[in-house]
């Protein structure tokens, strides 16, 4: 058995409601390290900051289960839609950190900020993106939508580009992280431009 084959072997054996059990971990951990001193003298930008990142990384994390399957041989493909929500909520969490935490819901400031910072309007953006890719995340829309769901659903390419187009302006000066991010991104949508291979006939 190849590892391809032994990775979507263990991949088959993780019912997608594990991923959903384990999601909020991540998040529990960070607000436990920022209420008790853990996340340094700026709790709550690194609280954003992390969150923020993890949200990005899951979005990465779905955009490339087509490229695994297609060049790699490992099948993701039934945990894509658990990760696409997992993703939408560390997104959704990051902006209610934002306007609650660090704007305490102060809305005059909160616009004079998407005003200013134009990075922001950008992140907006990328959420609004994923609203309804969350909210048709379900079998009931699958059947509803028919082939109307698979195109609705690439609205996520450019939701993360907007995401890390996001993350390098909002970073100050050049910083290689955030440019990495991007390339990554940039090379998974490239990715998919890439013809299929047609299999080759049969010699007779």
């Amino acid at each position: 058995m190849t590892l391809p084959d032994r990775i979507n072997a263990a991949v088959r054996a993780v019912p997608s409601w594990v991923l959903y059990a384990l999601a909020p971990l991540p998040a529990a951990w960070w607000f436990y390290l920022g209420f008790t001193g853990g996340l340094g003298v700026e709790p709550i930008s690194a609280l954003e900051h992390k969150v923020g990142l993890f949200a990005l990384q899951l979005l990465i994390a779905g955009l490339a289960v087509t490229p695994l399957r297609r060049f790699a041989g490992v099948n993701l493909i039934r945990h894509r839609r658990a990760i696409g929500v997992v993703a939408f909520f560390y997104v959704l969490l990051h902006l209610l950190i934002w306007l609650v935490l660090d704007m305490s819901l102060l809305w005059s400031q909160i616009a004079a900020d998407l005003v200013k910072r134009w990075y922001i309007i950008v992140g907006m953006a990328s959420f609004v993106l994923l609203i309804p890719l969350a909210v048709t995340s379900n079998n009931w829309s699958v059947r509803k939508l028919g082939s109307t769901w698979r195109t609705l659903h690439k609205l996520v390419y450019g939701a993360c580009l907007l995401g890390g187009l996001h993350f390098v302006i909002l970073s100050k000066g050049f910083q290689l992280e955030p440019m990495v991010y991007m390339a990554i991104i940039v090379g998974l949508l490239g990715l998919r431009l890439v013809p299929k291979r047609r299999p080759m006939m049969a010699r007779a």
